[in-house]
């Protein structure tokens, strides 16, 4: 794989890091601050719903809320949501800087997420990683799926082939669609039934690039 390849280009949540703590304390403080919303937020309800376009979250956890309701909550949860992250941060996997490095000598690095618009910025100037990546793209930015954003990113990038890693389902469709090589982050928050690629850390990019 490694002597075709020419960017490779990650998923950020439960591939780059675990923000899931930080995110649930920011909707748990939005939630708080509506008298119309009435549940607890933890980072299991988070982690259950990774790799999700934003827009779709809302409807899974907040089935019953449409219209305006809808619309505030969702507004103050993504602000909230940036604020604390460029506080706290997130967790980053092991090993994460030092791979990013070895592997950023060879190859042009990416991200690409459901997120929304700022959330990789945060990411990226919270936790210092500005210089490790050539680019990246976000569902909030475009309001494109997945798939169309790796190939946009592909695209403007000039590279004739890339590998995308993540770790839900939800990724390798989206590789499939873009028609890249997946790799599965086994160490993150999904699964994948078919017979792919697979790294146990973050750090065994080093073996197979």
């Amino acid at each position: 794989m490694k002597d075709s390849i020419e960017s490779i280009i990650f998923d950020l949540d439960g591939t780059l890091w675990d923000s899931t703590a930080t995110i649930a304390a920011a909707w748990q403080e939005a939630v708080d601050q509506l008298d119309y919303v009435d549940r607890d937020i933890t980072a299991e309800d988070v982690r259950g719903i990774a790799g999700m376009q934003y827009d779709a979250i809302y409807d899974k956890l907040f089935p019953s809320l449409k219209g305006k309701e809808r619309e505030q909550l969702q507004k103050l949860c993504a602000k909230l949501e940036l604020e604390l992250l460029h506080e706290r941060g997130g967790k980053l996997y092991p090993e994460l800087e030092p791979t990013l490095k070895y592997l950023k000598e060879k190859y042009k690095l990416a991200i690409v997420s459901n997120c929304q618009s700022g959330y990789i910025e945060a990411f990226l100037k919270r936790h210092d990683l500005q210089p490790y990546f050539t680019d990246h793209e976000c569902y909030g930015s475009r309001n494109l799926p997945k798939a169309d954003n790796i190939c946009e990113v592909i695209k403007r990038n000039n590279v004739q082939q890339a590998v995308y890693i993540g770790d839900t389902s939800g990724d390798f469709e989206a590789s499939q669609k873009a028609q890249v090589p997946f790799i599965l982050a086994a160490y993150g928050f999904g699964e994948v039934d078919a017979e792919v690629e697979r790294i146990e850390k973050f750090s065994d990019l080093k073996r197979l690039f």
